[in-house]
């Protein structure tokens, strides 16, 4: 009597890649936090000194990125949970819908002191004289910025993560804002008559740019969270990894669900017609440890065995 033929178990190096991935991701987005959190004590006590509103709009901005992180590590941690009985496709959603969140909450902060920057400059008020040196509040947290930055999207990069990735571009847009804020003390400075103009203005821009910055979070996270298509670099990874099988001859439609840490494959595998339907089922196995192998956040494969007719494509 035939067996059921044994399962393929996919190597433990995977398991633990899954691993590795959720704790670079998590102390990526912590180590940022830290950075931040000096950076606004930093410019708070310019803003103390020099009574900016550039600078504390610039403040205001990095506090509510290190409440958008808290939120998106919460969200992370939610995300890295195995399937259950309530949700068979696991729990990748939550990591899109936290960087989605946290965009759309920048966007109305950015709505909002936009709008109270506008009323600003056309309020009358005497004119303040900055001090020469007061730019150095802003371009020493753009410089803390930048490094934060590039240290962040190395990692979101690495372990494909786009909540991590839009947390990423608020540093590098943060820095832009802090270099909009320098510009405007160095104008106040030397222009003291329309200091406060000149201060709402850089203020604006900065408004501008965590609108822009909202709107650019929200968009790809929310392109996960209605299965968009992803890059076809993913296809490409899918297909090499099947046709390396043996016993594959050809692969045809290909499904791929991308969201947070997880992905979920379907994939039509085709094969000899006359294999017995216990080989083919072996090989469906083997297509889909393969593809688990090459890339670890695919979560589940379902694999359709179809006949391989020459000429049929």
């Amino acid at each position: 009597m035939a067996k059921f033929p044994k399962p393929v178990f996919l190597p433990a190096d995977v398991y633990l890649q899954r691993a590795q991935r959720y704790q670079q991701v998590s102390q990526s987005a912590k180590l940022g936090i830290k950075i931040r959190l000096a950076i606004i004590l930093f410019e708070l006590v310019g803003v103390v000194l020099i009574q900016s509103s550039a600078l504390f709009l610039d403040a205001v901005s990095s506090l509510m990125d290190v409440v958008s992180t808290l939120f998106l590590i919460f969200c992370i941690k939610l995300a890295k949970r195995p399937p259950d009985e309530d949700h068979p496709f696991g729990h990748g959603r939550y990591e899109p819908l936290g960087g989605l969140l946290s965009g759309l909450i920048l966007m109305v902060i950015g709505c909002v002191m936009l709008f109270q920057e506008v009323v600003g400059v056309f309020q009358v008020s005497p004119p303040r004289i900055m001090h020469p040196l007061a730019w150095i509040f802003p371009v020493t947290a753009m410089v803390l910025l930048e490094i934060c930055y590039r240290m962040i999207v190395k990692t979101a990069k690495k372990e494909n993560s786009t909540a991590l990735a839009a947390d990423a571009v608020h540093y590098r847009i943060d820095g832009l804002t802090s270099l909009f804020a320098a510009i405007a003390l160095v104008a106040a400075a030397y222009i003291p008559a329309w200091s406060s103009t000149i201060d709402h203005g850089g203020a604006i821009l900065i408004a501008l740019f965590m609108v822009g910055l909202g709107l650019f979070a929200s968009r790809e996270n929310f392109h996960q969270l209605v299965d968009k298509v992803p890059d076809q670099e993913f296809f490409d990874r899918v297909k090499e990894a099947s046709l390396r099988v043996e016993g594959v001859k050809a692969t045809e439609k290909i499904r791929i669900q991308l969201y947070g840490p997880d992905a979920h494959i379907d994939i039509d595998v085709e094969v000899d017609p006359k294999l017995s339907v216990d080989v083919a089922h072996k090989i469906s196995q083997q297509v889909r440890a393969s593809i688990q192998k090459a890339w670890p956040a695919v979560r589940d494969v379902t694999v359709h065995i179809e006949p391989f007719y020459a000429g049929d494509h």
